[in-house]
């Protein structure tokens, strides 16, 4: 018999940095711009990703300088994923914390990073960048904080 995958053995604070890096599944959710309302601190999600974000791989076309080139955006750590309010149902990391298995899109589980894109999970001809898009109050939207509802491959 073989041995569980290390999402199933391991915690996240158990995980090496490869493995805590391989969790994430191109999705590209948490890069869309979110909107905080001051007056009862309550969350709009906007189609607008960051300007580093390729629309069309939905991956950070510099990952390794993005926190120099977008000062706001988040490391996320394990304390991080428990107390963020805006990442997505559907992130690995999310569902992890939960109690939850990886999606059967997720790459790990499908072993190709396109079933993301394909299930229609990844924000892949959904958003838009922050470099065209105006004013982000003219691009809330609902579905990057709600369960998407995966499309299997027929």
């Amino acid at each position: 018999m073989s041995e569980p995958a290390f999402w199933r053995r391991k915690t996240l604070a158990e995980m090496t940095t490869a493995e805590w890096e391989s969790l994430c599944d191109g999705c590209g959710r948490c890069c869309l711009h979110k909107l905080r309302h001051e007056e009862d601190d309550s969350l709009s999600f906007t189609n607008v990703a960051c300007r580093l974000l390729d629309l069309q791989t939905c991956r950070c076309t510099d990952y390794a300088q993005r926190r120099r080139r977008v000062p706001d955006c988040v490391r996320l750590t394990q304390a991080e994923v428990a107390a963020i309010d805006w990442l997505p149902p559907s992130c690995a990391y999310r569902r992890l914390e939960e109690g939850r298995d990886l999606a059967w899109w997720h790459p790990l589980v499908s072993g190709d990073p396109e079933t993301v894109h394909q299930a229609g999970i990844s924000v892949r001809d959904r958003a838009v960048s922050e470099r065209t898009a105006g004013p982000l109050e003219h691009h809330i939207v609902s579905w990057p904080g709600r369960a998407p509802r995966a499309r299997k491959p027929t």
